[in-house]
């Protein structure tokens, strides 16, 4: 909103100074530093409010016998409220509202906040339960199916001077691939059914990452620790797409108006390292699925309108292990008790588990690595594969 009056001040009153707003890195910094702000100064109050007024507390399991678990339990949760609060409020404040791309971000988190929001009430008045997976699913799913078909069909999208299938692939020089050359190949007939096809993949990332950074939130600020650094690197990637002149030095995808996303993803920043001031061992306060469900959304469809989803696994990479890690686990603990004629459900002894404990962190924790050093590696390791993201722009 504020973009629109100042660009009113500029052209129509000529102040000086107003033109700044329409710098997209001035809006940017703007945007990190409100949601920050917002984090910082409501903090204390959200966290008093939700915890003492409303009583919503963490279902923690004490008898997984975790570190700090009784404490835990006691720790207000629901925290993803404010986060997205600090998403939006910047967001609506500093991007140009009729971006098609801002328009589907907002919707991404007002949209998974509420699927999460149902989950965090739902365990409140429910206990552990919650919403049901399958539930949870219908509204990544429904989510993804809106998104593709946006990106397939709205004219501000399909117009932005690549095919609407396209994507990049990383570490391959002329990196464009086309979802469309995965299929017409059977024959002309084919060519009906690319819609499905991008629709299809979109809805899987969608819901694979949303579900790995719900996977992923288990102890004190790991989530947002991650989801910082990779919302980090997707802002420089959306700026550079979004940026014709280093586009073509670096030879990727130029999408117009894809830099507005820039002042979205610098929101997203400022909120998750807002909120990691409050999570951070030990914790005042916990997301909840209204925060982790809509972090992984978010992160999911912003790396999709920037065509750089098959990035997702070596950005994501803690995700990927963490999935993997339960996988795998679930897999081991289903053959040792197929070995040894077990009923479905017996317990496996740990030193026949491929894990100590899944996910993967808690695998650490078990070890008897202490909970903040495991945030810190696993942040570090983020670190690490975001800087070799952003590399992949030139090492192919």
């Amino acid at each position: 909103m504020l973009y629109y009056l100042f660009d009113w001040l500029d052209k129509a009153l000529d102040i000086p100074g107003a033109g700044v707003f329409q710098y997209i890195s001035f809006r940017a910094a703007a945007s990190a530093v409100t949601s920050l702000i917002i984090m910082l100064v409501f903090g204390k109050p959200f966290i008093k409010w939700i915890g003492n007024r409303l009583g919503m507390h963490d279902t923690v399991r004490t008898e997984l016998g975790l570190e700090g678990a009784t404490r835990k339990s006691k720790t207000p949760t629901m925290g993803g409220l404010l986060i997205l609060a600090a998403i939006i409020i910047p967001t609506l404040l500093f991007a140009k509202l009729d971006n098609i791309y801002i328009q589907i971000m907002l919707g991404t988190t007002v949209w998974l906040g509420l699927v999460g929001f149902l989950d965090d009430y739902l365990k409140k008045t429910r206990g552990k339960a919650g919403l049901p997976g399958i539930y949870k699913v219908i509204g990544q799913v429904t989510l993804g199916l809106v998104v593709g078909l946006l990106i397939l069909y709205h004219p501000d999208i399909a117009g932005s001077g690549a095919s609407r299938t396209t994507t990049t692939i990383p570490f391959v020089k002329n990196n464009e691939l086309d979802y469309a050359k995965l299929i017409t190949w059977i024959g002309p007939w084919a060519e009906n059914l690319v819609w499905l096809l991008y629709v299809v993949i979109v809805i899987l990332v969608v819901t694979a990452v949303s579900n790995a950074s719900n996977l992923t939130d288990g102890i004190d600020g790991i989530a947002t620790g991650v989801a910082a650094v990779n919302g980090g690197a997707l802002a420089i990637l959306a700026w550079l797409s979004g940026n014709i002149i280093f586009s073509n030095y670096l030879n990727i995808m130029y999408l117009p108006n894809i830099g507005e996303l820039t002042i979205f993803s610098t929101a997203f920043v400022g909120a998750t390292l807002g909120f990691f001031w409050f999570n951070s061992h030990p914790a005042e306060i916990f997301m909840g699925d209204t925060g982790s469900l809509a972090i992984g959304g978010i992160i999911a469809v912003f790396a999709i309108l920037i065509r750089k989803e098959l990035l997702l696994p070596l950005l994501c990479g803690i995700y990927v292990v963490e999935n993997l890690s339960v996988i795998i686990q679930t897999m081991g603990c289903k053959i040792y008790r197929r070995r040894h004629h077990l009923p479905q459900g017996t317990p496996v002894p740990i030193d026949k588990r491929p894990f100590l404990m899944t996910p993967i962190h808690h695998h650490y924790q078990k070890k008897g690595i202490p909970e903040q050093k495991v945030v810190q590696r696993f942040i570090i390791v983020a670190i690490l594969l975001a800087i070799l993201s952003i590399v992949t722009l030139k090492l192919r």
